[in-house]
């Protein structure tokens, strides 16, 4: 118990090594984690249905600026994703999940850059030609895959920044 006269300083320490070493893996996925999904949220979101709402905007032009904005968007993603990939290496707890769940939205960047991105792709390229284009799926199960990343970055988020409180106990030193 601390007592209100006790001259010894109450100062954030780790309860054991581990921490130190736990916390240097932790600190740089939660940022990660939050800005990957800030980006997400912000590009497939936000800015991407707005921009089919401005009138002045005619569609084939929207169309081929959603096409630049997502192929810079997935190569960022891979960067995001291989950063959360090392992060992982440097935390003690938590580790096979955050494996599991940046190892599911790496296979999720691979469906949508080698199946769902050049099929849409082609679509863009078709529509901006002046050709007429049946429905699909796609772009629905494009939009399920950013919905599904969307939640897993949530939950990596907060089970991060969960793990980053549980290793920051204060103690009194001395």
């Amino acid at each position: 118990m601390l007592v209100a006269s006790d001259p010894r300083p109450i100062l954030p320490r780790f309860d054991h090594d581990q921490g130190a070493r736990q916390s240097f893996g932790d600190i740089p996925f939660v940022f990660v984690a939050m800005l990957w999904l800030g980006v997400l949220f912000g590009v497939s979101f936000l800015a991407t249905p707005v921009k089919f709402q401005a009138p002045s905007l005619d569609l084939p032009v929207a169309l081929d600026v959603g096409r630049v904005t997502f192929a810079l968007l997935s190569k960022t993603e891979w960067v995001f994703c291989a950063i959360l990939f090392v992060t992982t290496l440097f935390t003690l707890r938590s580790r096979r999940v955050r494996l599991g769940v940046v190892a599911l939205l790496a296979l999720l960047l691979l469906v949508q850059a080698l199946w769902l991105l050049p099929v849409l792709d082609a679509r863009v390229s078709q529509i901006i030609a002046g050709m007429t284009v049946s429905g699909t799926s796609h772009h629905i199960l494009y939009i399920g895959a950013e919905a599904l990343k969307f939640l897993l970055l949530l939950g990596l988020s907060i089970e991060a920044l969960w793990t980053l409180a549980g290793s920051r106990k204060i103690q009194r030193c001395g």
